[in-house]
């Protein structure tokens, strides 16, 4: 990016109680992003695990298995909608109070799919309502990572925004942390036939908790100073989902194919892989939770280590990377896995997590780089959640498919290796974003704000 953003007149200068904001706010994010991806994700791996029994019981194993991550997928085709609308609001009436409403959206219908009866006690009806429920938790999810994401970057000191997004990234994986400090112990201490009559219930209905939790945190914090900024100028859009639509149409759709290939490559290694490994594999449960388990604190590192590295060699240098090595990756990660022994699945996920972190830390940042102030909300929650739909919703079920179509777990890393080429490819075209300012251009001519998007 060859223009920069000019700052507003009224712009604050930081203060140092606003550098203790920040730090406020990135912490905030990281535990509400957490608990809020730890509500979504929890079907992942309750669907690997026991789902395709419970809500799908007369279906052959392998059809049920496609059925229940279709379910996974439509909650991801609800996203789009979230960004829409908890975009558009936290673009008019602010970031702060749309992460509240999201993450007690979210807790509710999570624990809700905790007292489903089940197809043996309700029929066809059992799957219709986890299907309801799972589009409310793809409309809340939508909502929440674009505010989290602009409240870190926003807050973010100078020449710090990479590594202050990057907490907002590293909730993801602190999210499969608790899914599978949760689950692990359940298959450690219960039968399989103890976990598919109740045991399932108790992570979905555990997130009560961890939603206050949450909701105290987000409470707290200050709202972003850019957006004020806008609001304060008098600036705040109307309707700054057909602005996006106008002027930002392209932009969107270049951010959401970046995005694509770490969503699918995330959802591969964390839900595909467990239901490949333990139910075509024979590998134990514990084993291959285990390893997702050591995988996922290890990425959280990762994820902060290539974030704060995107502010120094920029975005697209480091995403680039990522990209790359995922590719190569794609064929070593299920021959690992395929040897069937701790060492060799976790070996497998380390390697994937190394690639898919590269190109995950600097989006928080990279994303909010692209999109003007007045409509960053609604902008940077549909390139990421289009993404999303593109990448991670759909892989767990494209893999299983590619599977049983082919035969050989080849075809999923060629697949994988395809959203490489498309998400390198895409950022490429994004160009280096970070010297670009996030504040509030209040005087700035179209042409002028057209050229500092390039």
């Amino acid at each position: 990016m060859s223009n920069l953003q000019s700052v507003a007149p009224h712009a604050r200068v930081r203060t140092k109680a606003e550098g203790g904001a920040a730090r406020r706010v990135a912490a905030a994010s990281l535990v509400g992003t957490a608990i809020e991806n730890y509500d979504f994700f929890i079907y992942g791996t309750a669907a690997a695990l026991v789902f395709n029994g419970l809500f799908f019981a007369e279906a052959d194993p392998a059809v049920a298995t496609i059925a229940t991550f279709t379910v996974f997928a439509a909650g991801f085709l609800a996203r789009p909608l979230g960004a829409v609308i908890f975009g558009s609001w936290g673009d008019r009436i602010g970031r702060k109070s749309m992460l509240v409403a999201t993450i007690l959206i979210m807790g509710l219908a999570t624990a809700a799919v905790g007292l489903l009866p089940t197809y043996a006690a309700i029929g066809a009806w059992a799957p219709l309502l986890l299907v309801l429920l799972r589009i409310v938790q793809g409309i809340a999810a939508g909502g929440e990572w674009g505010g989290a994401a602009l409240m870190t970057v926003e807050h973010a000191p100078e020449g710090k925004r990479g590594l202050f997004g990057g907490f907002t990234q590293a909730a993801i994986p602190v999210a499969f942390i608790l899914a599978n400090l949760v689950f692990l112990p359940l298959t450690l201490l219960l039968t399989k036939e103890q976990l598919a009559a109740w045991g399932w219930r108790i992570p979905f209905l555990a997130s009560i908790v961890l939603v206050a939790v949450g909701v105290f945190m987000r409470l707290k914090v200050t709202e972003s100073p850019v957006f004020e900024d806008v609001q304060n100028a008098g600036a705040a859009e109307k309707s700054p989902f057909r602005q996006i639509l106008r002027r930002d149409a392209g932009t969107v759709l270049l951010t959401a194919l970046t995005v694509a290939a770490t969503s699918a490559i995330g959802y591969i290694k964390n839900v595909y892989f467990l239901s490949y490994t333990t139910q075509i594999l024979g590998i134990d449960n514990a084993i291959v939770l285990t390893a997702i388990l050591c995988n996922a604190v290890l990425e959280i590192f990762l994820t902060l280590f290539f974030a704060h590295l995107s502010d120094r060699l920029g975005r697209r240098s480091v995403f680039l990377f990522g990209a790359v090595f995922s590719a190569l990756w794609a064929i070593p990660f299920f021959l690992l896995a395929d040897a069937g022994q701790f060492w060799t699945v976790l070996l497998a996920l380390v390697g994937s997590g190394i690639g898919s972190t590269a190109m995950f830390g600097p989006l928080a940042a990279l994303l909010a780089e692209k999109f003007r102030a007045e409509v960053r909300y609604t902008g940077v929650s549909l390139g990421y959640q289009v993404g999303s739909i593109l990448g991670g919703g759909f892989a767990p079920l494209i893999a299983a498919a590619l599977f049983a179509a082919t035969g050989t777990i080849l075809s999923v890393s060629i697949y994988m290796i395809a959203l490489c080429i498309i998400s390198g490819t895409a950022a490429f075209f994004v160009g280096e974003t970070r010297n670009t300012s996030l504040a509030y251009q209040s005087a700035a001519p179209a042409s002028d704000r057209k050229g500092a998007r390039r």
